[in-house]
């Protein structure tokens, strides 16, 4: 059996704590960006407004295509304007999220290289895992989109999933138990941790969608925007569509991940499928998911509805990584702590 590296594994418990000073850090900037968003967008809005009212006063000036003084910052393609400024803020916050990746993934690294196996046999390395991969998926995703508006929620859900790991499950290096000593691991937990990631990223953007909804509907009626920096934010039917498009991904992904537990089930336990409550709710978590593609797809279940299901998705994985595997007993109870 292999040697703990007891030293290395304090280093990564230390670059975790690191990490999630990072992280926290990166939250704080991306929060002062979308506070001061408020009053740029405001002095944007005042100096279209003049420069439209110059443009009337012009003989044959042509009148302007949208409501007045409200310029477009981003289009449905979720593609930024120049009008939207330069963020200065938005780009460090960016830089000190990369910063705590790497930091995040030397953790993660040395807890692998400190037990000699994969990082992820217990609820510590389960969460300080998935939150490396959460923030990666996102930090990619900025590569092709400009998505630093969810830069607030995501640095906070990893914030916090990473404190939760630290003070919440704090667990030594240490060797898996036996019944987790098979390959399955490997391909099982990686596409399950995967798969969560890319649900938590799609869950950010439907609670944005509901955000910018709600802010849509109250401005078709009259009312006042109070949330100015939405306006640095996709439109709902855009962010639906994005949501919808990792839901997708992800719900194969997720297929994949009962399927592999299944049959690492048969080779463990001796049959495919035994009602435990993981399983159980695995297979919940399959379900509503399914239910909100096909929903959406054949139903026409799109706007607030779709966004709801795909919320209601993701808190059925929130409880069946907490509640389940804190609370419930069965077969998998081993990986709890």
């Amino acid at each position: 059996m292999p040697v703990i590296n007891e030293q290395l594994g304090a280093y990564s418990d230390l670059f975790m704590l690191l990490a999630a000073f990072a992280y926290a850090a990166a939250l704080v900037v991306f929060a002062w960006d979308l506070a001061k968003s408020n009053a740029t967008i405001r002095t944007i809005e005042q100096e279209v407004l003049r420069e439209e009212a110059e443009q009337l006063a012009t003989v044959g000036g042509p009148a302007p295509s949208r409501p007045a003084g409200r310029p477009v910052l981003v289009d449905e393609s979720m593609a930024y304007t120049a009008a939207s400024g330069q963020r200065n803020l938005a780009r460090i916050a960016v830089v000190l999220t990369w910063l705590a990746a790497v930091i995040h993934t030397v953790a993660v690294v040395t807890r692998a290289i400190a037990a000699a196996r994969v990082p992820w046999g217990n609820m510590y390395e389960f969460l300080s895992t998935g939150a490396l991969l959460v923030a990666l998926v996102y930090l990619i995703a900025l590569l092709r989109k400009d998505l630093r508006f969810m830069g607030v929620f995501v640095t906070l859900l990893v914030t916090v999933m990473l404190c939760a790991a630290t003070m919440g499950f704090p667990t030594p290096v240490g060797h898996l138990v036996p019944a987790l000593q098979s390959p399955w691991i490997i391909i099982h937990v990686s596409i399950a941790v995967l798969a969560s990631s890319l649900f938590t990223i799609s869950f950010v953007a439907s609670v944005v969608q509901l955000l910018q909804h709600r802010r849509q509907a109250r401005l078709a009626a009259g009312g006042e925007d109070r949330l100015p920096f939405l306006r640095l934010v996709p439109s709902a039917g855009a962010l639906e569509n994005f949501a919808y498009r990792i839901n997708a991904v992800s719900f194969v992904l997720w297929t994949f991940t009962v399927m592999a537990g299944a049959i690492w089930a048969e080779a463990a336990w001796g049959r495919y499928w035994g009602w435990d409550p993981k399983e159980v709710w695995s297979f919940v978590i399959w379900v509503v998911y399914a239910g909100y593609l096909h929903a959406r797809a054949t139903r026409g279940w799109t706007g607030v509805r779709s966004a709801w299901l795909s919320i209601v998705g993701y808190a059925c994985i929130i409880f069946n990584f907490t509640v389940v595997n804190i609370h419930f007993s069965g077969l998998h109870s081993y990986a709890g702590v």
